[in-house]
């Protein structure tokens, strides 16, 4: 069986504008320049990144081309080597990156949780959202974030470049 093709994306939080601009230099570096961004939306549903700032941001960022589904776990790896070069003393963003299909947005995790499932490398895949009879849709477990619809604009702006590159 043909690996599934994909098409990459990164949702990263972030404290201000120029941890943004760094984020988006560092990942166009080795995933290439981003070509979709959604909207900044206020990450104010949970205080559990409050270690890196206690206001934050998130966006998302789509990337060129399709991929490989089973390169997620490199994926989060260089996303955490990232994270690292970010610290000043701790972290200053948190990067997720993960794909979307034509069915789901899957998103890589270092953490465990009976909804997830192991890749390799201490990395975990999670399949965040569905997307079912025409949007995107949460399970119990999705973060309040996604379920409250907010990312809905970008997913579905991500599935359609991969519906048309599938198709290419």
């Amino acid at each position: 069986m043909k690996e599934p093709k994909v098409k990459r994306i990164a949702g990263i939080l972030y404290p201000d504008e120029s941890y943004l601009s760094w984020s988006v230099d560092m990942l166009a570096k080795i995933w290439g320049i981003p070509e979709l961004m959604s909207n900044p939306v206020p990450f104010d549903k949970t205080s559990y990144y409050d270690d890196i700032s206690p206001n934050l941001t998130r966006i998302f960022l789509c990337f060129p081309g399709l991929v490989n589904a089973g390169d997620l776990a490199d994926w989060k790896h260089e996303a955490i080597n990232l994270e690292a070069m970010s610290r000043q003393p701790v972290r200053a963003v948190n990067i997720d990156p993960g794909y979307i299909d034509g069915a789901r947005l899957v998103l890589a995790s270092t953490k465990d949780h009976a909804h997830r499932i192991y890749l390799r490398d201490g990395i975990f895949a999670e399949v965040t959202m569905r997307y079912r009879f025409k949007k995107w849709a949460a399970f119990d477990y999705t973060f309040p974030d996604f379920a409250s619809g907010a990312y809905d604009e970008f997913l579905l702006a991500a599935r359609k470049l991969w519906l048309k590159e599938v198709k290419e």
